[in-house]
């Protein structure tokens, strides 16, 4: 499987959601503390091999634990540090981890599948082009904040549970890595 008629090279920017991509979801709670913090199979070296791929790199992540006060921003900094560590460890990088802490009822622009965090991550790096970037995520939000975005979007689990429609999907997020290569 192969992303349609496109090669992707160091002008692209990979957009990553943290909780069921990266690392295990906590069903009904929110990873606090880094001991909470663990990768899913194969994503250190996954993360590695599209560093050698894409230009850029970043995590965007709705964090409403912290707005609803079961973490702080201290808390989602220490599990953020941790994860880039061993990120970098594995030869991998992430060259932002951007999150919204607004709680989903406050229709934040900057939560998924609003597009501000897609916003802050092109301020940060005015070189970014939507349309040369892909958003993989796990949920319709994910998939809805690509699309507001005008990025080509991958789901990580199952189609059948869809109800945003991605343009690719993958099992898991080292099984995308044959949609970006050559």
């Amino acid at each position: 499987m192969k992303l349609d008629n496109q090669t992707i090279d160091k002008t692209w920017t990979l957009f990553l959601d943290r909780d069921g991509v990266i690392n295990e979801r906590i069903v009904g709670s929110y990873v606090k503390h880094t001991e909470e913090f663990i990768f899913l199979p194969g994503v250190p070296d996954t993360i590695a091999g599209f560093s050698q791929i894409f230009g850029r790199i970043i995590v965007v992540t709705n964090q409403q634990g912290i707005g609803k006060g079961y973490m702080t921003e201290c808390n989602l900094s220490e599990v953020h540090d941790y994860m880039r560590k061993q990120i970098e460890s594995a030869g991998g990088k992430f060259d932002a981890i951007l999150h919204a802490p607004q709680l989903a009822v406050e229709n934040s622009s900057f939560r998924k599948p609003e597009p501000g965090m897609g916003l802050q991550a092109k301020e940060l790096f005015p070189e970014i082009d939507f349309a040369k970037s892909i958003m993989v995520g796990d949920s319709d939000s994910d998939i809805a904040f690509g699309k507001n975005l005008g990025m080509i979007t991958v789901r990580i689990g199952k189609e059948k549970d869809a109800i945003e429609k991605s343009d690719y999907y993958c099992d898991k997020l080292a099984d995308c890595i044959k949609l970006f290569k050559l």
